[in-house]
């Protein structure tokens, strides 16, 4: 079985560059800094998604002054020890990094990178940890343990399915401790069913500074079709309960996924920048309620969220939903708490 391709069918579908280039909106508020904590970069199968056409898309009127890079599963390394292929990763994206800094010197993208570590392996990721520290020659800023489990397996949306338990496992407090150890941030992509242990985990592992990808993955997909009011209910209750602790920020997107089921690719032309936010309000504001400004960070999530709409309507529907912020919490929202978090330096 592909199953990249199998991913990509089903969770990952190439966007459509003419459905995308019926919208004519502009970028609002220019001047806004915003500093991108979540996009991925990749090859074939997928459709390409690297330098050229990250810059294409975030050059396009925002003020984008720093980015994320996050793992994918891309460019491993071919030969040697198969616990270290994942650096391969750490290495593609540093080198994308010095080359677009001397293309593009006012956007440092990749700024910081997030790589794959298998915490499982307990004591032992020590080793891979430094070895990711080395090959990003100080982008490298930590690991994305990524524990997705559905409860039907044939509606899975990862290429990796990992065993039930694993974040609370032995091992992986071992693999965490660290990741503290070393100043590194560890993201979290879960399902929402999954929040009660990431707030169990968070709660045994005060010193880790953990990131929650995608606002913990709000249901509207597959055995949840349908039940957006009884998701949203057990989603927000999860959420509620990760963000009673301190050491968790959350990343704010990855809502234009097919996984939430707002099916904008069904439009006669993508959504403008005032229907996202009207779509995406109730998930945005309960989550900012819940962590605060300071521990909240908008994500764009390209190229997976570009299926729903441009580069440029995702951050006006941002905009448009912070209208009513103060200057202050914007900063946060928009560029603070992600150049604190990954220790990006402006």
């Amino acid at each position: 079985m592909n199953v990249i391709a199998d991913i990509q069918r089903n969770h990952l579908p190439a966007a459509d560059s003419i459905w995308l280039a019926k919208s004519k909106e502009t970028a609002i508020e220019p001047e806004l800094p915003i500093i991108d904590p979540h996009h991925h970069l990749w090859r074939a199968p997928r459709a390409q998604y690297l330098l050229d056409e990250f810059w294409t898309d975030i050059n396009t009127g925002h003020n984008v002054i720093a980015t994320i890079c996050v793992e994918c599963s891309e460019n491993y390394r071919t030969s040697g020890p198969k616990a270290f292929r994942p650096v391969g990763e750490t290495e593609f994206a540093a080198a994308i990094g010095d080359k677009a800094d001397q293309l593009f010197p006012k956007s440092r993208l990749n700024a910081g990178i997030i790589s794959r570590v298998d915490l499982a392996d307990g004591d032992d990721a020590r080793a891979l940890l430094e070895a990711h520290i080395a090959a990003g020659r100080g982008r490298f800023k930590g690991v994305r343990f990524s524990t997705h489990r559905n409860p039907r397996p044939e509606k899975c949306t990862t290429a990796r399915t990992p065993p039930p338990g694993l974040l609370l496992g032995a091992p992986v407090g071992r693999g965490v401790r660290h990741v503290a150890e070393l100043g590194l941030v560890l993201d979290l992509w879960l399902y929402h069913h999954q929040l009660s242990d990431a707030a169990k985990f968070a709660g045994e592992n005060p010193d880790v500074s953990l990131v929650l990808d995608h606002l913990g993955d709000p249901p509207g997909f597959g055995p949840y079709a349908g039940q957006r009011e009884e998701g949203f209910a057990a989603w927000r209750k999860g959420l509620l309960e990760v963000a009673r602790h301190r050491n968790v920020v959350v990343k704010l997107g990855g809502l234009g996924m097919k996984t939430l089921g707002f099916d904008f690719r069904e439009w006669s032309a993508p959504p403008s920048g005032e229907e996202l936010a009207v779509t995406w309000r109730p998930y945005i504001e309960t989550a900012i309620e819940a962590f605060g400004p300071e521990r909240a960070m908008f994500e764009s999530n390209f190229p997976v969220d570009q299926m729903s709409s441009p580069y440029v309507v995702l951050w006006n529907a941002f905009k448009h939903l912070t209208r009513n912020y103060s200057a202050d919490e914007r900063t946060a929202l928009f560029s603070g708490t992600a150049a604190r978090v990954y220790a990006i330096d402006l």
